[in-house]
């Protein structure tokens, strides 16, 4: 592990990163003996200090759970981030481009809790019971480490490039519909960019919420009754410019959309 005051000073770096909207050198290349337990220690100091400012954490992110998004980044296993209240959008939400880094676009599935969910044997079955609803969202990547030779510790200590999100389209119960089969048409400016199907997400979107619950279990932590945990992305990140449009349309279950301003 990185000594306690390496920790926190990464921490500090990343926080300040967040607040100018800049970048910081890659953590593996100053610190290349850092672990992915050191990376989850520094999202921790980061998480709690945002916790003690007064924000609500509501629910995680999944990342790199899909080949699309491996291959995208060159990183092989998944990670987790938090989420934060005050980062949810509706649909057809305005949104600043400036307050956001390296600004990318991915097409998720939300889950929303109505019972919690522990590790360490947690299934995909388990995933299903505990769900009240699924609904289509759109992932906003917001990254303050330099990417290019990034890897896994370099992102999970960013709070896994999570920015925000937005929830739209049509909620459905986990057992009206086949989840592996929801396809989604990512349009840009009224360009289709990207397209994919929900079982990119290791052959079911919840096998994504199980790993979480039992990744959590190894950090003493469960998913609480009404979190929102965004899934994984089905597509590679779409890049994003101010004044871009985004609509994703889920099929059946409606559509996504925001703007960037």
């Amino acid at each position: 592990m990185l000594p306690a005051q390496t920790i926190t000073a990464i921490a500090d770096e990343l926080a300040d990163a967040t607040h100018t909207r800049g970048t910081v050198a890659r953590i593996t290349q100053r610190y290349p003996e850092a672990t992915v337990d050191d990376s989850y220690a520094i999202q921790s100091v980061w998480r709690d200090r945002n916790l003690a400012q007064g924000r609500r954490l509501v629910g995680r992110k999944i990342g790199l759970t899909s080949r699309a998004m491996q291959q995208a980044t060159g990183i092989s296993e998944p990670d987790y981030g938090v989420i934060f209240e005050d980062t949810v959008h509706e649909n057809g939400a305005q949104l600043r481009h400036a307050d956001f880094t390296n600004v990318r676009v991915e097409v998720e599935l939300a889950f929303v809790l109505g019972s919690s969910l522990k590790g360490p044997n947690c299934t995909v079955f388990d995933v299903l019971r505990a769900t009240e609803y699924v609904t289509p969202a759109l992932e906003i990547l917001d990254s303050h480490v330099e990417l290019e030779g990034r890897t896994i510790v370099d992102t999970i200590a960013d709070n896994a490039a999570y920015g925000a999100m937005v929830l739209g389209g049509r909620p459905v119960r986990p057992d009206a519909i086949d989840l592996r089969w929801i396809s989604a048409l990512l349009y840009r400016n009224a360009v289709i960019e990207e397209t994919g199907v929900a079982a990119g997400v290791l052959n079911h979107p919840a096998s994504g919420v199980a790993w979480l619950a039992n990744k959590l279990h190894q950090h003493d932590t469960s998913l609480d009754a009404g979190e929102i945990i965004l899934a994984g992305s089905f597509t590679r990140p779409v890049w994003i410019s101010a004044g871009d449009s985004v609509l994703c349309d889920y099929g059946e279950m409606g559509t996504v959309t925001c703007q960037f301003d």
